[in-house]
């Protein structure tokens, strides 16, 4: 919206912070307000019937050159996020190319055409007792999206990330409230989406880009009448914060917030006998993967007593206590993180397993690994709630239906892990239906860390990982968040979407009749 040269004339500005020195950097950014909320939205408002027209290839181009314009920023782009998120190189390099994939794989959903929904059922005048009539049905994107880029992932989650990707696939125009805490890294993007808006030839509301670290910017921005929908990542109480606001709107709107989880990792007996002390080393490698600031981290372990688990948990032990400290994302974050896992620490029936190196510099995670007994968990609902960072909570277990009541008692999760072996398939198959209900993604001898970007991922679940259980955020079904079915009845062909047109469907998959065709 502004470049750099304006940016540097306003006197309400913000700086870049250094992650590992927790100092302001770098250059200075707009706090953008009130009046530029109104451009943007208004700016995406007049862009929709324009955008939402464009045919499949040009869409589809469109995303294509996103990742073009992004893979040409180079070295740039990532030491800005290394320097503003402390995350390693090769962590950034990985999630860039995962951010280009995105933006490709939604390429490929806009060209294929199921995202579309089509389907005919054709008139049937002489049924009885009464006639059918002629019904065409398809999906049609809701309106601009408003985006909130997240701090975990500057770029897969965030300017150019997979909400933006699969919103701009359904033909919703985007505005994106840049994440606070790396202002340069969405910048930097920003200013590819926009150049591949221009190559494209689309309006320029089609993508819009606010920066500012308080909360008035959201606020304004969820409330916009013009704003359609809303893509999130972050705590629950950001999230429930603009679901509350959404939902408070004259015209109510869907909030889409990935919020809370702790991604239950079930320890069958088998399993813990057979290979119990490799268990214990790579879950600590889960645990302490990029400090622990994974939405799917494992914060919770769930075990029945024995032999095998004491084994985990020696293994588990040795390997944390030798976890270097790491640079956590923010001052904020670091903060949070602290103040769990004293609580958990404190916590007079909580044991202490181990803890990681201290660390010597600013906003450092030191790794934590707890015990508690699961008749304490099933008490004390506390327990239960994420600490973000490289923390984790084992709940001993004493037999296989204790196991199940905690499972029940939880909260809804994106992911729930069985590390199990061939012994344990029996009382695995009992688990699944528990689990099936309480997370979006069920895993077997994997660990939760990790998400695939794939026509069958689900990065979703019940609440409070999310505020829509019934989605995802991450894979080719993200796109449905931001389309609605629209039925015509009985229109002329003049009148009809050219998709809608009897063989006019340009190859995307339709249901002629209730058949596939």
């Amino acid at each position: 919206m502004t470049d750099q040269a304006q940016l540097a004339e306003r006197p309400d500005t913000f700086r870049s912070i250094s992650a590992a020195t927790g100092e302001a950097e770098g250059l200075e950014f707009a706090v953008h307000g009130p009046a530029d909320v109104d451009a943007a939205c208004a700016a995406a408002a007049e862009a929709f019937d324009a955008y939402r027209a464009t045919d499949a290839e040009t869409r589809a181009r469109f995303l294509e050159r996103i990742g073009e314009e992004i893979a040409a920023i180079g070295d740039p782009l990532i030491e800005a996020a290394m320097r503003e998120s402390g995350l390693p190189r090769a962590r950034l390099e990985g999630e860039r190319g995962r951010t280009i994939g995105q933006l490709k794989l939604f390429a490929d959903v806009v060209r294929a055409g199921a995202w579309r929904g089509l389907r005919i059922d054709t008139a049937m005048p002489d049924r009885q007792p009464l006639p059918r009539p002629d019904l065409r049905l398809r999906m049609v994107p809701l309106g601009p999206v408003a985006v909130f880029g997240a701090s975990n992932f500057p770029l897969a989650f965030s300017t150019a990330g997979g909400d933006t990707a699969s919103a701009l696939a359904a033909g919703c125009p985007v505005v994106v409230k840049g994440h606070p805490a790396h202002p340069a890294t969405g910048e930097l993007v920003a200013g590819a989406i926009r150049a591949a808006v221009a190559a494209s030839g689309l309006p320029e509301g089609v993508f819009g880009h606010l920066t500012g670290p308080g909360n008035d910017l959201g606020t304004a921005l969820v409330q916009d009448p013009r704003i359609a929908a809303v893509g999130f990542t972050g705590s629950r109480g950001g999230g429930l914060a603009l679901l509350k606001l959404a939902q408070a709107r004259p015209v109510p709107i869907p909030v889409y917030a990935e919020m809370s989880s702790i991604n239950p990792v079930v320890l069958m007996p088998e399993a813990l006998k057979a290979r119990g002390s490799a268990l214990g080393t790579a879950f600590v490698g889960s645990l302490t993967m990029g400090a622990g600031q994974f939405c799917t981290n494992p914060g919770l372990v769930l075990a029945i007593e024995g032999e095998g688990l004491d084994s985990f948990i020696a293994a588990a032990r040795e390997a944390l206590v030798k976890a270097p400290a790491a640079t956590m994302l923010t001052g904020g974050i670091h903060a949070a993180y602290s103040q769990g896992v004293e609580s958990l620490a404190s916590h007079d029936r909580v044991e202490t397993i181990a803890r990681g190196e201290v660390g010597q510099g600013v906003a450092q995670c030191q790794a934590g690994l707890f015990a508690v007994d699961a008749a304490t968990f099933l008490a004390d609902h506390a327990l239960g709630h994420e600490v973000f960072g490289a923390s984790s909570l084992l709940v001993r277990c004493r037999d296989e239906a204790e196991l199940i009541r905690v499972l029940r008692a939880a909260e809804g999760q994106l992911t729930a892990t069985i590390q199990m072996d061939a012994a344990d398939t029996d009382a695995a198959t009992r688990l699944v239906p528990v689990l099936e209900l309480k997370a979006g993604r069920v895993l077997v001898n994997g660990w939760p860390t990790g998400v695939e970007v794939a026509h069958a991922m689900v990065h979703g679940g019940p609440f409070p990982s999310t505020s829509d259980g019934r989605t995802t955020s991450v894979g080719s079904l993200a796109i449905d968040r931001f389309l609605r079915p629209v039925s015509y009845q009985n229109l002329p062909a003049e009148l009809l979407p050219p998709e809608l047109h009897d063989g006019g469907q340009g190859g995307a998959p339709l249901l002629l009749d209730g058949k596939p065709v």
